[in-house]
């Protein structure tokens, strides 16, 4: 038991940690059959508040706010993820004259909350098609966060990794690029992917100006008096819907992590960090 890095828990213990397990599993039924008793009352079982499932034309508009919300995701991914590499390299330059302006750039898109920089671009630069608005807001957002989280995971790295890429004839650039960025992607994407969940949650926030994603064709179905406005049936479905895509971005980041332990350079550089940069460049 050397590798245990608290007391073995006595029988005591072990009893009153059982006691607490079978109390929080007490109190999450009886939240759970509280909220279950209170839609049972309300009726949001009732097969009529359900009915909307069996439209075809509903599943058709469902199934297109999915890809707008994917759409919106991907983009929003995609450019926030090439926003914190450009500006965690500039915060990490030598030179004042490219750091400074990068700092002030990351900490100001980093301050503004998402829904304000939505509205501004929305209503007082773009005045068009609303998704150019959610993307670009979802990028200077998240990506001035990703471009902190690609900072520290360079900083993170032993100075060996650059001064073994410098010795070698490498720029900068070149070591910044093919070098440190890479190997703290890797490092942070715990991290990364964390953010990148609260990206694709995110996406909801272009209903405030009709984007129509999901929880703005979510709203639109709730307030249907055809259906008896099924507003709780239909966020079940959604919520459902964005916790199998997290879960899906989760399961998909975990794929990728294992892949990358199983990449020999990255093993190599795991045990020789200064000695394998060399070999892998």
């Amino acid at each position: 038991m050397s590798s245990v890095l608290f007391d073995v828990p006595g029988p005591r213990a072990r009893l009153r940690h059982r006691l607490y397990a079978l109390l929080t599993i007490a109190v999450v039924a009886g939240a759970l059959g509280f909220v279950v008793y209170r839609f049972t009352v309300t009726g949001q079982f009732e097969p009529d508040k359900w009915a909307w499932l069996q439209y075809e034309q509903i599943q058709l508009s469902l199934v297109e706010a999915l890809l707008n919300t994917l759409k919106a995701f991907a983009a929003g991914a995609v450019l926030a993820m090439v926003f914190g590499a450009i500006f965690a390299a500039g915060q990490l330059s030598d030179h004042k004259i490219i750091r400074v302006p990068a700092l002030v750039v990351v900490e100001l898109f980093r301050a503004v909350p998402l829904v304000v920089m939505i509205f501004f671009f929305h209503y007082g630069v773009l005045k068009g098609d609303p998704f150019y608005s959610v993307v670009l807001g979802l990028t200077l957002y998240n990506g001035s966060v990703l471009a902190e989280v690609f900072r520290a995971g360079v900083r993170s790295l032993p100075r060996g990794q650059s001064e073994a890429a410098q010795a070698v004839g490498m720029r900068k650039t070149q070591v910044m690029s093919y070098v440190l960025l890479p190997q703290a992607v890797r490092a942070m994407l715990p991290a990364i992917i964390s953010q990148l969940v609260v990206l694709l949650k995110d996406t909801a926030l272009g209903f405030l100006i009709t984007y129509d994603e999901l929880l703005e064709y979510a709203r639109e179905l709730g307030g249907a008096f055809q259906f008896d406005r099924p507003l709780v049936p239909v966020t079940l479905v959604i919520g459902a819907m964005y916790i199998a895509m997290c879960l899906l971005l989760t399961w998909l980041a975990t794929y990728l992590e294992k892949r990358s332990r199983r990449n020999k350079k990255v093993l190599k550089l795991e045990k020789k960090p200064a000695e394998d940069v060399v070999a892998a460049v």
